[in-house]
């Protein structure tokens, strides 16, 4: 017989130390005996960075901030430390050591011992040296394989927490509305639904690690006009409810999600910090969000600087707490003296700063900083010797086999076969001719957010930390037996053209060339993609399309292969090129995953997650456009793209057959059941993606022509065959009507059923009777898929 012992309660610890209270109660109990100083000082991050011998961290400066000093802020207290990881190239083990060393001077600092929160950025992987270089969001999206997206961000989550980091800076749910904006490569592609369910997925993986995840960027910045970084958002009500928001709400409904990041941009002149219908009335009082809200790096100063709407920093911070802001990054500015003495004035009532405090400390106290046990040493350090910091050197391992091959699967399941003449998989050519700026370019498969290419650059002494192997090497290995001759022809954005004779000489010498086009990753214009490297046109990058025309001429088959961050117009490659094989920034398993694609090692099973478009102009344009957003004959611009959402194509072949629908008429409060038959009929495996989408002929307010409601990967063996079924709700046909409130109508709808929306195999008509009906925030988002094998005979 054994005894249940209840944990004792010390009688003298305070009642916030209590872990039998709820988080709400602790944090009351604590703000109750904190002082107006103590309070705000929860409310800002102090961005530091950790030190390469293992001492404590040290504050960063940054281009845009004074130098802040640790020292006077601490006995006061600090509620988060930013990146101590991620602003310099450090030793994960010694990094984790230095951020052991200043959470315990923190907590000895301050009368209550409270340690800070660490975050750091996480968009493709935990962003420090040596981690996974994961694929960027876009790739996500091209999976069409939310399980997967979770598997990676659990293991990302696993790793911030092993080193003492606590909150992940990811995933950015902002739908691409314009191609041209920098920082598509950062989103997860240009439909709500898909962006909110992958979205959504990486968020569960993230939190089931412990992870604080963040949901960015709250909301509308990839509106901004002409896809220009922070430029003002000019989109209507409906759009931003029916295009923009449901990913998040998506996110908020099902994913346990404990942080949200407002956005830059301001929309109809309403900037996203200081909107409170948005943080506080929707956010929070309608879709019940009980998290935090931080600020954008340096947003809450930016209603002085750039928007406007204040003029003094204690303005900005009432505005940006009155909306609903309750921390302020990257670092202390407006939150410190601005609001202290805002609030000594009478302009900022202290019941704001008490309602920041306490969603922060709750947080706290859900991840165990409260509690008086709290131990700094986290659980990659745990029982080593930490007075030797020489020993702990390389003794944390933050890409490992099991990430590495978690980063190639997504990287295979993500590279979309755009066009093929029959050329691809490659068969054991004897000289292929490896040609384009990215053939020998090792951060051709990083996005802007990686380490190497977002910190890693400024550090060209610090070796990369992975391993990243060039689409060369990859293909040398993957065609062991071929000769391989490579030249760049051009470089990415620059204007030369002397080396694209050359590389076509090279090319008619060969049996097959492999073109690698594409972006290089950047900030703030040192790049062709990412955040502040926005386009003026579609147009590939620099002289790229000029290499490409000549090596169509050559008379040798041509093989697109593209590593980038957004969409290009490929001109006449779209007609003549041999194939296409389309990457998105693949992360650092990703040149394999290409040479497995070409070589046929590796099924193609991506599907685009933005169009690719006909030509360079004419955006903003995605596929979610209402009939006078399609070619029409009232404008000379055709928007038609030249390969269209959700498009891909395999190794085989599919055959859709046997469509069977319960019933062609339900209540607008109903559900229609269908069910249908996919086979493979080539000879070798390969993965359909199975996509439903819904078009609404006739509707109280405009609509898009169709749109994504539910799509499902159904994996065959050659000659296999599976029954897919499907239960969809009507609520899935709703839509913001003109009185702002979402409806489902009466009348008919169209279900389209295919690989692509452009390949509608299946249709279904059917009829919504019964009235219209409001719809709120419960209700259902999501198709019901099934997917059963059938036998050789069909059963």
């Amino acid at each position: 017989m054994t005894d249940t012992v209840a944990e004792e309660k010390d009688p003298a610890a305070p009642a916030w130390r209590d872990r039998t209270l709820a988080p709400a109660a602790r944090a009351d109990a604590l703000i109750a005996e904190m002082t107006l100083r103590e309070k705000v000082a929860q409310l800002f991050g102090v961005w530091v960075g950790a030190s390469a011998e293992g001492g404590e961290v040290a504050p960063y400066q940054h281009e845009m901030e004074e130098r802040t000093e640790l020292e006077p802020l601490l006995p006061h207290g600090l509620g988060q430390l930013t990146r101590p990881f991620g602003t310099a190239p450090v030793d994960p083990a010694l990094g984790a050591l230095s951020l052991l060393r200043t959470q315990r001077r923190i907590a000895a600092a301050n009368r209550f011992g409270i340690p800070a929160l660490a975050h750091e950025e996480c968009l493709a992987g935990f962003a420090t040296w040596g981690a996974t270089a994961y694929p960027v969001p876009l790739s996500w999206g091209a999976t069409f394989n939310p399980g997967l997206i979770r598997e990676m961000a659990e293991r990302i989550g696993r790793d911030l927490r092993s080193v003492g980091v606590h909150q992940g800076l990811a995933p950015v749910l902002d739908v691409v509305r314009d191609a041209r904006w920098g920082r598509v490569e950062e989103t997860i592609g240009e439909d709500p639904y898909l962006v909110g369910t992958v979205g959504t997925a990486y968020v569960q993986g993230l939190e089931s690690a412990g992870v604080v995840a963040t949901l960015k960027h709250f909301a509308g910045y990839s509106a901004s006009r002409a896809g220009r970084n922070l430029a003002p958002v000019g989109m209507g009500t409906r759009e931003r409810a029916d295009v923009i928001l449901p990913p998040f709400e998506m996110a908020i409904r099902e994913s346990g999600v404990r942080s949200v990041m407002h956005a830059y941009t301001d929309t109809d002149g309403v900037p996203a910090a200081a909107d409170e219908r948005l943080l506080t009335g929707l956010l929070r009082d309608t879709w019940g969000f009980t998290g935090t809200v931080v600020a954008d790096y340096f947003g809450i100063t930016f209603l002085k600087t750039l928007h406007g709407v204040a003029g003094t920093l204690g303005e900005a911070a009432g505005a940006a707490l009155a909306a609903g802001v309750d921390v302020e990054l990257p670092t202390v500015k407006a939150f410190g003296e601005p609001l202290l003495t805002a609030v000594a004035d009478g302009e900022v009532p202290e019941a704001l700063i008490d309602r920041a405090v306490r969603r922060v400390l709750v947080q706290k106290a859900q991840l165990g900083l409260l509690d008086d046990d709290w131990d700094a040493v986290p659980e990659a350090l745990a029982g080593a010797d930490l007075t030797d910091p020489r020993a702990l050197r390389g003794s944390v391992d933050l890409d490992g086999a099991a990430n590495r091959e978690v980063a190639g699967r997504i990287a295979e399941q993500s590279i979309v076969l755009l066009s093929n003449d029959g050329t691809l998989p490659l068969a054991a050519p004897a000289r292929i001719a490896l040609i384009g700026p990215n053939a020998e370019a090792p951060a051709a498969v990083l996005g802007c957010y990686a380490f190497p290419v977002h910190v890693g650059v400024r550090h060209p002494e610090v070796p990369v930390g992975i391993e990243l192997p060039t689409l060369r090497e990859a293909l040398a290995a993957e065609f062991a037996g071929s000769e391989i001759v490579t030249a760049a022809g051009t470089d990415i954005d620059g204007s030369a053209t002397g080396g694209i004779a050359e590389a076509t000489a090279l090319a008619r010498t060969a049996d097959v060339v492999v073109l690698a086009l594409g972006d290089r990753a950047g900030l703030f214009g040192r790049g062709t993609s990412g955040e502040g490297c926005d386009a003026e046109s579609l147009a590939l990058p620099g002289v790229q399309q000029d290499l490409l025309d000549a090596l169509l001429d050559a008379g040798v088959p041509v093989v697109v292969t593209l590593l980038a961050g957004r969409p290009y117009a490929l001109g006449r490659g779209v007609r003549e090129a041999a194939a296409i094989v389309q990457s998105f920034f693949p992360g650092e398993e990703g040149t394999r995953a290409i040479a497995g694609v070409l070589s046929g090692r590796v099924d193609p099973s991506g599907r685009l997650p933005v169009s690719v478009p006909r030509g360079p102009g004419g955006q903003p344009s995605t596929y979610l456009a209402a009939r006078l957003g399609q070619v029409s004959e009232v404008s000379s611009i055709d928007p038609t793209p030249a390969f269209g959402f959700g498009h891909g194509l395999t190794y085989t072949t599919f055959r859709w057959s046997d469509l069977d629908v319960d019933e062609l008429h339900t209540h607008t409060g109903g559900d229609v059941r269908l069910s249908f038959t996919v086979r493979n009929t080539g000879r070798r495996g390969g993965t359909e993606v199975a996509q439903v989408y819904l078009h609404d002929p006739v509707a109280s307010v405009v609509q898009p022509v169709q749109r994504l409601i539910g799509y499902q990967r159904v994996e065959l063996a050659a000659g296999a065959a599976a029954r897919v079924t499907l239960r969809i709700p009507a609520e899935l046909a709703g839509f913001t009507g003109r009185d702002g409130h979402r409806v489902v109508e009466p009348g008919a709808l169209e279900l389209r059923l295919g690989p692509s929306s452009t390949d509608a195999r299946l249709t279904v008509i059917l009829t919504l009777t019964g009235p219209a009906r409001r719809l709120d925030h419960t209700r259902r988002l999501h198709a019901d898929f099934g997917v059963t094998p059938l036998d050789s005979g069909g059963r």
